[in-house]
């Protein structure tokens, strides 16, 4: 990097260069040398990948992209992973550059789609590539902000579809959060876009401090400015609360009801904000991760009446509110809670999370940019890319619900979440503040706060619309090539680099031992083979044995009444036993007789306990109500078993090894006596190399076969979707069929299912209600898997979505014949939703049939009018199917749902 004298003069070249001086002139701060250098190399032609934290400015280099396409006349698309974002940028672009020159296409808003700049999702951008869309003439850069989001298993793959396909006039520029394996990803972008310069920034410009909430008290989590040495006192009150929990463990309750558990008050979500605010870390982000959470946290707060905002403040809020909402009906408004939210947000109180209205998360979100809002609960979806900085975050909690089991934090989401913290230009510092609760562990918090490890992972893989359009526009051959180029392709590759060295090093070992092994008297390597052989035999049989053994001894307990004396013939219950219960209470399985033994004690036996099948010796009387739970009743059994008068153990009789009568083995041992090398008096020294040659050739063939698995995984995927698709008459060899074509249009993660019911018909007699309620199935996932039998509208809708349940299950069957993976079985739980809105229910009776929070109604009822359309672009014209579906959209994009935030 140079010293710093040259690298100051370096960033003062980089600042007089014509085009970028003149963008920087623009702005009112200084740019920081990472941003200078990433701009610098655009400027020269060359492509570019950010990595750099939250809030560091990286968005930077994307508008100088644009604003080179502007200067060079030519187009640049401004791509982000999702929608809210997208509206965003636009605005952002709209107001640097002009409306005339930006543009917005998103599943909801298609605004000046011609224009110089263009900002869309990055599944826009993949569909005009596979369509050929003429909006691509001319393009020159595009800019993939949050690239990390290729991780995403979900839609993942549609960064890497883009960046493989867009042409080679396009430059990309990349930008991404900080990972530790930046440079990887940058290889790879070199390798399959060329020129690439690789930008990691791990400065933050704003510096971030740690600090625990302990009550009312704020502590340092560090005692040094290098986040290594927790500070003592935090240490300290959690071994004393260690200490208290045991101290008090399984104490009474005291008055109230209440066990003592902590020694340190837990502060309400009121008391947090008000210490917050004494503090001066306002505004801030309260990262609850329940939906419930933050709506109680908003009501908590209304019922102390707090209030953190000035008058003139509070009637910039409710112009905004009232401007943002007036489009909406008021029946609407009142179903949704607009009341309650109004009187929250005018007194700089928020929550935020997707169960909101979308237009309610957007106001929100501006009125906290403008630092009217001070204080928003929010869920961890706040964190996705949406520009809302604010002085400090508070976690409430380090544990969060990943939709299948509670799990802890990781470092990256921890990072990703207090990343928040600092707003650059306005704050000195910003705050991660983490709340103290019951067991609290301020070194698992450090650990979190000082780990940099965020691998990104490719999540790609071949779906089978991305199968036809590939095969469409390339030929299968040549599909799998690009495939070969994936960043999962190079990952994987580049993990098969360490195994296969591994493989040469064995190699070479295996060499020495061959030659340690090697006898003057003949072939050890097959004498070695026989002696293995024979082991491999014998271990078989005894095998085989055990497991017949084990078949009679369940038989035999089978048998077993209650009453019955047996011999327990080793282990920690010989002796003598009755038998209480035959089966133990299992109907299924084998039996596990529970029995009382001679010293009084109850236990539960099982065939492991039995090396021979049981039998009753004896038998005593059980009385009807006997309780085992009863020590008189107990004694009194277990003196009736002395009374019998019988010998407490006897020698367990060994089973009869099958070895001494096996054919093979005796061949096998008559083989290794005749064998020249038997009578070598090194044999046992050259054995014992032999049994490492044989271990490390075992190893060696499993590294092999892992790198085998390694190699061409996409493409091997690849050709296996292709023969589903050649099986079901998509595919004929490189021949895209119609139904292929078809196929080619339908985006969604359900597209084989979908083509399949087209084909099928099954839609073709549906009314455009009936479509919606039966296509919403393909799009909606419940949030809980123990959500109750939902509920559907009667007539073609149950027997058209039973058809399509078993429409899956056999592209499932198919699926698993070819080892994929891929299609998820349909969801009906939205289908009464969405056919009740498009025959014309208000919200409030939507709403309080299907027991669903408004902004999770308006996502689906979104996808499920994106999926219409979809289906409506791939059938023809004139078909019912057509015809059906772009009336259900019409039917469905009214109220809440047609409303724009732009």
């Amino acid at each position: 990097m140079g010293s710093p004298a040259e690298r100051y003069a370096a960033a003062r070249a980089r600042q007089t260069r014509p085009g970028l001086k003149e963008f920087a002139d623009g702005y009112l701060f200084p740019f920081d040398d990472f941003q200078l250098r990433a701009c610098a190399a655009l400027e020269d032609g060359r492509g570019v990948l950010v990595a750099a934290p939250t809030g560091s400015g990286k968005t930077i280099v994307g508008e100088f992209a644009a604003h080179l396409a502007l200067r060079r006349g030519a187009k640049c698309f401004y791509t982000t992973p999702i929608k809210a974002l997208s509206n965003q940028k636009y605005h952002d672009l709209v107001e640097r550059h002009g409306a005339a020159d930006v543009g917005l296409l998103t599943g909801d808003n298609a605004v000046n789609g011609d224009a110089s700049i263009v900002v869309m999702t990055t599944e826009v951008l993949r569909n005009m590539l596979y369509a050929g869309s003429p909006a691509l003439r001319g393009l020159r850069y595009v800019v993939m902000d949050e690239v990390h989001y290729l991780a995403d298993r979900f839609r993942g793959a549609v960064w890497e579809e883009v960046i493989l396909h867009l042409p080679d006039t396009v430059t990309l520029v990349s930008l991404s959060a900080t990972v530790s394996n930046a440079e990887e990803f940058g290889d790879w972008l070199q390798e399959v876009r060329g020129d690439t310069t690789v930008i990691v920034e791990e400065h933050r410009p704003v510096p971030l401090w740690q600090s625990v909430l302990v009550g009312r008290r704020l502590h340092d989590l560090f005692v040094d400015d290098a986040p290594q040495d927790v500070n003592p006192t935090l240490t300290r009150l959690a071994s004393d609360e260690a200490r208290f929990a045991r101290t008090h463990q399984g104490q009474r309750p005291q008055r109230g009801g209440r066990r003592p558990r902590s020694r340190v008050d837990v502060p309400t979500r009121p008391e947090v904000v008000e210490s917050l605010d004494r503090a001066g870390l306002l505004p801030a982000i309260v990262f609850i991760f329940s939906r419930a959470g933050c709506n109680a946290a908003v009501l908590q707060c209304l019922r102390t009446g707090i209030r953190l905002v000035e008058p003139d403040e509070r009637a910039r809020i409710r112009t905004v509110v009232q401007q943002r909402t007036a489009d909406l009906p008021q029946e609407d408004l009142r179903v949704l809670g607009y009341g309650e939210f109004a009187d929250a947000i005018e007194r700089g109180v928020a929550q935020h999370h997707a169960g909101m209205l979308p237009v309610f998360k957007e106001i929100v979100e501006q009125l906290f940019a403008e630092g009217l809002v001070k204080v928003v609960f929010a869920t961890e979806t706040l964190a996705l890319g949406i520009n809302m900085p604010a002085r400090s975050v508070v976690l409430e909690s380090l544990v969060k619900w990943n939709g299948e089991a509670h799990v802890d934090l990781t470092p990256g989401e921890y990072t990703q979440l207090t990343g928040r913290a600092g707003r650059r230009g306005i704050d000195v510092e910003g705050h991660g503040v983490v709340l103290w609760t019951p067991g609290f562990d301020p070194r698992h918090v450090a650990g979190l706060a000082s780990t940099r490890t965020y691998p990104l992972r490719s999540s790609f893989r071949p779906s089978y619309n991305m199968a036809v359009n590939l095969v469409a526009s390339l030929g299968r051959a040549a599909a799998r090539e690009l495939l070969e180029l994936s960043f999962a392709q190079f990952q994987a590759d580049r993990g098969a680099v360490g195994l296969t060295r591994q493989l040469k090093r064995n190699d070479e070992a295996l060499s020495g031992y061959r030659e340690a092994m090697t006898c003057h008297l003949g072939d050890f390597a097959a004498y070695a083979g026989l002696r293995r052989a024979l082991k491999d035999r014998e271990s078989a049989i005894a095998r085989e044995g055990a497991v017949q053994r084990k078949a009679a001894a369940a038989e035999s307990l089978e048998r077993l009444r209650p009453g019955d004396v047996i011999r327990v013939p080793a282990g920690r219950r010989a002796g003598l036993a009755v038998v209480i219960d035959p089966l133990g209470g299992s109907p299924v399985g084998d039996p596990h007789p529970v029995v009382l033994t001679g010293d009084r004690q109850v236990k539960k036996l099982s065939v492991v306990d039995f090396p021979s099948p049981v039998q009753a010796i004896s038998r005593v009387r059980l009385p009807r109500n006997f309780n085992a739970r009863s020590p008189q009743a107990r004694r009194d059994l277990a003196s009736s078993l002395r009374n019998l008068g019988l010998e407490e153990t006897s020698r367990p009789r060994r089973p009869r090894s099958t070895a001494a009568d096996d054919a093979e083995i005796a061949r096998l041992r008559a083989a290794i006596r005749a064998h020249p090398c038997h009578g070598c008096a090194e044999r046992e020294d050259h054995a014992r190399w032999a049994e490492r040659y044989d271990r490390l050739a075992r190893d060696t063939k499993q590294i092999a076969h892992r790198v085998d698995a390694n190699t061409h995984t996409i493409s091997r995927m690849f050709d296996r979707v292709c023969d589903v698709l050649d099986s079901l008459g998509y595919l004929q060899g490189d021949k895209v069929t119609d139904a292929g074509r078809m196929l080619a249009r339908l985006y969604s993660e359900a597209d084989l299912v979908i083509a399949e019911a087209l084909r099928d018909g099954q839609w073709d007699e549906l009314s455009p209600a009936e479509v919606a309620s039966v296509a919403s199935a393909l799009v909606y996932e419940a949030r809980r898997d123990d959500a109750p039998p939902p509920r559907l509208p009667s007539g073609p809708v149950r027997p058209t979505l039973s058809s399509l349940t078993r429409l899956w299950a056999t592209l499932r069957d198919t699926e698993r014949d070819h080892r994929l993976d891929f299609l998820r079985e349909p969801d009906s739980g939205f289908a009464w939703a969405a056919w009740r809105w498009a025959q014309g229910a208000t919200l409030d009776q939507v709403l309080n049939d299907v027991d669903m929070a408004p902004g999770d109604f308006v996502r689906w009822m979104k996808q499920l009018i994106d999926l219409l359309d979809q289906v409506a672009q791939a059938t023809p014209e004139l078909s019912p199917v057509h015809t059906s579906a772009g009336q259900a959209i019409k039917q469905l994009r009214r109220g809440v749902v047609a409303y724009s935030g732009l």
